[in-house]
């Protein structure tokens, strides 16, 4: 190759007979590193005259990472009708070396030639490979999808070789998870390093539409298909009964709304037709349940009965079946509280319903409860089911409905046939690929992760008792009635989450407790509170289940998750310990007139 000494850029033209050889002196310019070549291609060729981009950018037309080579150029790219061409900026003269490093001419050469030779001899026979023209195809290409979920080899390279640190229990290596404890699995988790190799392959390799007929739809048609068969193996159902969505929200409103339009198309006659369907719910549905409902009976759609819970946030089934009428069309209840962990009677609700109504619909949102406990389709009785792929750790924007055989489906997006028809919208394969992963690591752990959880979560109410138990009044040893603490939930672990502590704290605000802790501890609170108008947002399910004012406001939700590490728990509890304590001291030294008002025993009527 001969380098170029003049100051004068370089222009490289190619029409259309020209365009595997501007391909190949573009690789040899990028592989000498005097700069980034791109070759010009149907994209460049429409691309408006004058854009300019530089070694930085982060989209580049050469195959291998251009980051990953030092550039000191700026690349330019013109178009015409005519021709394409790129001018590239070259330095006229090396930079100087190094002192006391001297290199002859010749050096340079035999360097050149014996080191990097192997190296330009491989690249330029990958070139000529993906040549525009070129229509050799290349070997195996949908075999470079592992069907065990494995990275493909490309995909590694491009991503930078790291040992896998997919283990429960196992630190990730984002550095913030070093300075900060992560106690907030139940709004979100991190994306797990096995997902993340399942979803590699469709980002940098697979990218047909499913849809179509030809070889670049073959990987991707086949991941939909796995991630389906894995899903389905988890929760106990047959493949062709997931409907893949986008978020939990959709999951649960497609549910109702196949319910309530089921209920409209079976009237016979004119009475029939008058009657509005009626839904039965829990009072500590997540808002993607009640504010459906609340929005519906504001439209004159459905009207809806809200079944009150006990004191640790559990319905009765019998509450349930007393709710069902003959114009009730859907049950829904949630199979574990988000805010305290308590896991709902789901089958026997939907046994006491149909007792009542043969006719009723049931659905379960199991947002929460899969991968912490034993999610089954068939076991909960239900017709309907939603999952969520970014609470087991797969990325958020992906989601599942399991909709019984034989269920009815109203479908909330029109357009083309994906989804047998159900949902209409191209499908995600990236994130499709990494719910199925999700799932099946679900399986793999189910025996072993719902154990790690729980020991965490022990921990965490251990040290939370022990240290901040003890404030006002006495109380007993339980913790159920200590004065300064109270654990908002079922007392029976049984009835609860593994990996839930819903934490009422006395004395303090989790609102500022948590503000003060945002860099150290990741956690959320039960209630928001504004001192300003002595008010505030206690969540509802709190509310719901009749927790006290005083333990209410100071509600604090920790949750663990697969990769929450011993150190993340011991951290954790200490500096929430010691926030509290000092808030406390902080509260204590005023006047008591000036104390705020969450810490006066006095309640303001908000929570009874």
């Amino acid at each position: 190759m001969t380098r170029i000494k003049s100051d004068r850029p370089i222009v490289i033209r190619s029409g259309p007979r020209d365009r595997a050889k501007a391909h190949t002196a573009s690789r040899a310019a990028d592989v000498s590193m005097f700069a980034s070549v791109s070759a010009s291609s149907p994209a460049a060729s429409s691309a408006p005259r004058g854009p300019v981009l530089t070694s930085k950018s982060r989209f580049s037309a050469v195959h291998l990472p251009t980051r990953r080579v030092p550039v000191r150029t700026r690349v330019s790219f013109s178009a015409s009708d005519a021709s394409h061409s790129a001018t590239v900026g070259v330095p006229a003269t090396p930079p100087p070396a190094p002192a006391g490093l001297r290199v002859s001419t010749p050096g340079l050469i035999a360097g050149a030639l014996f080191g990097g030779g192997p190296f330009l001899a491989w690249l330029l026979r990958r070139n000529d490979e993906d040549a525009p023209g070129n229509k050799r195809p290349r070997e195996s290409t949908a075999g470079e999808m592992s069907r065990e979920g494995e990275m493909s080899t490309l995909a590694l390279n491009r991503l930078g070789s790291r040992p896998t640190v997919g283990a429960i229990g196992a630190p990730l290596p984002n550095p913030l998870f070093r300075t900060c404890a992560y106690l907030d699995y139940n709004a979100t988790t991190p994306v797990f390093p096995e997902v993340a190799d399942a979803m590699a392959p469709f980002v940098w390799d697979h990218f047909g539409n499913p849809s179509s007929g030809h070889a670049f739809a073959e990987a991707t048609r086949d991941a939909i298909a796995k991630a389906r068969s894995q899903v389905a193996a988890c929760v106990g159902c047959a493949p062709d009964e997931i409907v893949f969505t986008s978020c939990g929200s959709e999951s649960d409103n497609h549910a109702i709304a196949s319910a309530v339009e089921h209920f409209k198309s079976a009237a016979r006659d004119d009475a029939e037709k008058k009657r509005i369907p009626h839904v039965v719910a829990s009072a500590v549905e997540h808002p993607a349940i009640l504010e459906y409902l609340i929005a519906g009976e504001r439209r004159g759609e459905l009207t809806y009965t809200a079944v009150p819970v006990d004191g640790e946030g559990i319905v009765d089934p019998a509450a349930i079946g007393d709710a069902v009428t003959p114009n009730t069309c859907l049950v829904t209840l949630m199979h574990a509280n988000n805010e305290v962990g308590a896991v709902q009677p789901v089958a026997a609700a939907a046994r006491a319903a149909r007792a009542k109504n043969a006719s009723v619909l049931v659905h379960c949102d199991a947002a929460q409860s899969l991968g912490k406990i034993d999610v089954n389709v068939r076991d909960l009785e239900v017709d309907y089911l939603s999952i969520v792929g970014h609470k087991i750790g797969a990325p958020k924007g992906v989601a599942a409905t399991v909709a019984r055989r034989g269920a009815p489906w109203h479908k909330l997006l029109h357009g083309g046939g994906q989804e047998g028809g159900r949902r209409a919208g191209t499908e995600n394969v990236v994130h499709i690929a990494a719910l199925g992963a999700a799932c099946a690591l679900i399986d793999a752990e189910r025996d072993r992760l719902p154990k790690y959880m729980e020991a965490c979560t022990d921990e965490l109410r251990r040290v939370l008792l022990s240290e901040l138990g003890a404030y006002g009044e006495e109380g007993d040893a339980s913790g159920a009635g200590v004065s300064g603490v109270r654990f908002n939930g079922p007392a029976d672990a049984s009835r609860r989450l593994p990996n839930t502590v819903s934490v009422g704290i006395k004395g303090v605000s989790a609102s500022v407790l948590l503000d003060a802790l945002k860099d150290e501890v990741a956690a959320s609170a039960g209630a928001a509170c504004h001192s300003d108008t002595a008010a505030a947002s206690i969540s509802g399910v709190l509310v719901a289940m009749g927790v006290p004012e005083e333990y209410a406001v100071g509600t604090v939700r920790l949750s663990v998750g697969r990769h929450t590490t011993v150190e993340d728990v011991e951290r954790g509890a200490a500096r929430i310990v010691a926030a509290a304590k000092k808030q406390r001291a902080d509260i204590d030294a005023l006047p008591e007139g000036e104390r705020p008002w969450w810490c006066v025993r006095k309640h303001v009527g908000m929570v009874k």
